[in-house]
């Protein structure tokens, strides 16, 4: 194999471990996952607004319930007293006074926790859409966390095996010429080397000057220049 071959097939195995890399990064269940997070993030904050808006709401609610329910219990107890009572008018008077009183208070307390459940109902009925509406997202977003680990697990083994392909085929190049392309590896990424096409680094995609080009052209067999862009070793 020649030098020009060997260089070729690094830069080839490398822009596969490359591409390989990239899809672990842009799988379309990553995409829908992303969006999908984004989305239910936006549930989540609007659930929050929701809950904050019931919360006081039902605590007064409770409130209004506990201190009915109260009033209930002392009228029941004023009632008691008064079917059961021997006191004497001024006694019997008090007794009525007060439970007219607490029968009141009941009538309002009563009235205003009515008023807390029409409140109520619409922002429960708000926070249960949203949850609703979260439903299918938490679940799709467990099958997608599910289908990206397993995806990138074998994109994963795909690359110790196109690593373990390339190996061999690097240690075809002279050691001046290796370190030349892993350096350039190192310093612009997806491979050492670049094809030139139509006057063009392949790698960098920018054109070499007339003069360059030609010093390329004028290259004797196996050896090389570099791209006076990006750096990469150019190949025919």
């Amino acid at each position: 194999m020649s030098e020009t071959d060997a260089v070729r097939a690094v830069m080839e195995a490398d822009r596969w471990i490359d591409r390989v890399n990239s899809q672990k990064t842009h799988l379309p269940e990553l995409r829908e996952l992303v969006a999908l997070e984004d989305e239910l993030r936006g549930l989540l904050l609007d659930l929050k607004t929701a809950e904050s808006a019931l919360g006081p709401v039902k605590g007064a609610l409770d409130e209004a319930a506990a201190e009915s329910e109260r009033l209930r219990r002392r009228a029941g107890d004023l009632d008691a007293t008064l079917g059961a009572s021997t006191a004497n008018a001024k006694e019997l008077t008090a007794l009525h006074v007060e439970l007219a009183h607490v029968r009141e208070l009941l009538a309002r307390s009563e009235d205003r926790e009515l008023e807390l459940l029409v409140e109520l109902e619409p922002l429960e009925e708000r926070v249960s859409e949203i949850k609703h509406r979260a439903q299918p997202g938490v679940a799709r977003r467990g099958e997608l966390r599910d289908a990206v680990t397993q995806l990138q697990a074998s994109l994963d083994d795909e690359l110790v095996s196109l690593r373990a392909n390339r190996a061999p085929l690097a240690e075809l190049l002279t050691p001046a010429l290796r370190r030349r392309y892993e350096s350039a590896l190192a310093r612009v990424g997806t491979s050492g080397a670049a094809v030139v096409l139509e006057g063009r680094c392949d790698g960098c995609r920018l054109a070499l000057s007339p003069l360059d080009f030609d010093r390329f052209k004028a290259q004797p067999p196996d050896t090389f220049m570099d791209c006076p862009e990006c750096g990469r070793i150019l190949l025919p």
